[in-house]
């Protein structure tokens, strides 16, 4: 499969890349420091600058079209259409295509032709309003959610399922992929169970962060542990674990005061690494805080992908008979290389770039350092 990414910032390079790491050909298409990639998110992509604004870019834009699987854009509605890149003109050129559009509100709506961010579609979808203290303002969780999640993992998916769909029909189609729309999708069960004894509102519930059993600790190191003992058996593990004598309801709310200081008392006694290696043969749903810099250090994960760099994330999911595979990370622009694929000789591809971007005719790498 070969899919043509022009989009930019973070969920649509996250999706193209997972796209990338499953086998697809992506080549992201930009011009000038208005289409730089987002190098965490480039691997196993090839770089092509066009200049969008001449018939001589459009062409080639065409052309690639025309033997193309996917293509996949960000930008506000309407602005693909204006450069001559909308589903409606590159469909007719090529019937089977996949076409993407990542947006955060989507292509419909009183809000489509807002801008935002993570923050604002968590925002919308109704996200952020259940995130952070009971007594403080919501706290996004970086920009996992809308951005990564609701965003380019679900458009991966989208497109994944617009190629399937099309081996049955023959036909491409136009997948609209908003953020907000990911952002609901995702808060499917916590829009059930809102104002209700689970989640009756920001910051309190039994998967809030309040509840005793499913909560961070602080350490005898200012690190903390992760306790997730919810079912009873995890819970009466944990309590015998810690030798804190009978075992009360943890699930009874007139217990939760009395839970919250034993449990804060006794991991208090120890550091994170001795909790963790206390609770490696407990099965009571305990584990370290690790950041960031310390996953290559984790069993686990270094068990797992043990050629993953520690500022790299693995190639996901993992099959039995076609395992994904991280392709390589190379940022430098390669319009001449990938255009002489579809036919397109120097010249013309001189012509396409224009004047988009000189760091790609004077061979720079892109983005330049």
């Amino acid at each position: 499969m070969r899919v043509l990414d022009m989009t930019r910032l973070a969920p649509g390079p996250y999706g193209s890349m997972l796209l990338a790491d499953l086998g697809a050909e992506v080549i992201a298409v930009g011009g000038g420091r208005s289409g730089l990639p987002v190098p965490a998110l480039s691997r196993g992509k090839e770089f092509v600058t066009l200049d969008l604004k001449t018939g001589e870019g459009r062409a080639v834009l065409q052309r690639m079209v025309a033997e193309s699987d996917v293509l996949m854009e960000g930008f506000r509605p309407g602005v693909a259409d204006r450069i001559g890149a909308g589903y409606a003109e590159l469909s007719e050129i090529n019937p089977r295509l996949v076409y993407c559009s990542v947006t955060g509100y989507g292509q419909t709506g009183p809000w489509a032709q807002r801008a935002g961010h993570d923050i604002n579609y968590l925002a919308v979808g109704g996200a952020l309003g259940t995130f952070g203290p009971p007594g403080g303002p919501p706290v996004p969780p970086l920009n996992l959610v809308a951005d990564f999640a609701g965003g380019g993992l679900l458009a991966a998916f989208g497109v994944v399922g617009a190629l399937y769909e099309r081996e049955h029909s023959g036909r491409g189609q136009y997948i609209d992929a908003a953020m907000v729309d990911g952002v609901l999708s995702m808060m499917g069960m916590n829009l059930a169970d809102w104002g209700g004894p689970s989640l009756p509102r920001r910051g309190e519930g039994v998967l809030a962060g309040t509840h005793p059993a499913y909560r961070c600790y602080a350490c005898a190191d200012g690190r903390y542990v992760a306790v997730g003992a919810l079912e009873n058996a995890f819970f009466t593990n944990l309590w015998q674990a810690l030798e804190l004598g009978p075992v009360p309801d943890h699930m009874d709310p007139e217990e939760f005061a009395t839970i919250e200081v034993r449990l804060t008392e006794s991991f208090r006694q120890c550091t994170m690494a001795e909790w963790a290696e206390f609770f490696s043969g407990i099965d009571a749903c305990v584990t370290p805080v690790l950041e960031p810099h310390e996953l290559a250090g984790s069993d686990q994960i270094a068990q797992r992908y043990p050629d993953s760099p520690t500022r790299s994330v693995p190639a996901v999911p993992q099959y039995s008979r076609t395992p994904a595979a991280a392709g390589p990370t190379e940022t430098a622009d390669s319009t001449a290389r990938v255009l002489a694929r579809f036919g397109i000789g120097d010249e013309d591809a001189r012509k396409a770039i224009g004047s988009s971007t000189p760091d790609a005719v004077r061979g720079l790498r892109w983005p330049p350092i």
